[in-house]
């Protein structure tokens, strides 16, 4: 393993910010939409993003622009781990790539919901956060994969008999990060505690704020019995241009 400063690198880390914060600005859901004619933010819910586009367009559509987020969420954590899984941070035992990947995976959240290219108004980060956080879990075992996939279908299934969408994918959200936390506990337990692994906690914990607070509206319309069913049934009846 190589040692890696910080003082000397840590211009690195905010290249690699803003690198993804721009990554995840650019919004698949209206990029679908335009090429179907429409703008998804001026449609349904206006929310530009895996739900309001499989209730506008279909199920298949919604599919696809899960996998578009969810990719853009992933991608860039992988490339991060690969590029400095082979060095930890001066003075400690901590793999760098156990925290940029994850610092990858926030700026890519934050583009997504806060994007400049729409006015600071994107979508909620659900397949962003879901594909980042099943990327990471990848990067530890190869049988990661299929886990974080079943977690995945739990959601769906969730989703399936209570129609709440919202509080499936939230859920499901913070069940990834719940392992991939104690992953990286187990991984360090015993180990004195520095501040690069606190700070890998407090990504991880930044990214499941966001998601939460980007789904405030929902969760009061929940708490008040107000708001939307997500009948996947109904969707996957929908063929919609």
């Amino acid at each position: 393993m190589k040692n890696f400063s910080f003082i000397q690198n840590w211009w690195q880390f905010w290249v690699i910010a803003i690198v993804c914060y721009l990554i995840g600005c650019f919004n698949f859901a209206r990029f679908i939409s335009r090429v179907k004619k429409r703008d998804i933010t001026k449609i349904g819910s206006g929310n530009p993003g895996t739900m309001n586009m499989s209730r506008e367009f279909g199920l298949k559509i919604g599919l696809l622009t899960f996998v578009c987020d969810a990719l853009k969420g992933g991608v860039p954590a992988i490339v991060g781990y690969f590029i400095y899984r082979g060095y930890v941070f001066d003075g400690t035992v901590m793999l760098v790539s156990d925290f940029i990947r994850f610092w990858c995976g926030l700026f890519v959240v934050i583009g997504h919901i806060f994007p400049v290219t729409m006015k600071f108004k994107g979508g909620k980060g659900i397949a962003s956060t879901l594909g980042l956080f099943w990327a990471c879990l990848s990067c530890e075992n190869p049988w990661w994969i299929l886990f974080a996939f079943l977690c995945l279908v739990g959601v769906v299934v969730f989703i399936f008999f209570t129609e709440w969408g919202s509080l499936g994918s939230l859920l499901g959200v913070s069940g990834l990060s719940i392992i991939q936390l104690v992953v990286i506990f187990t991984r360090y337990a015993g180990l004195q505690i520095n501040g690069y692994l606190i700070a890998a906690y407090l990504v991880i914990f930044a990214i499941n704020v966001l998601t939460w607070v980007a789904h405030r509206q929902n969760l009061s319309r929940l708490f008040a019995g107000e708001e939307h069913h997500t009948s996947i049934k109904k969707l996957a009846k929908k063929k919609r241009g």
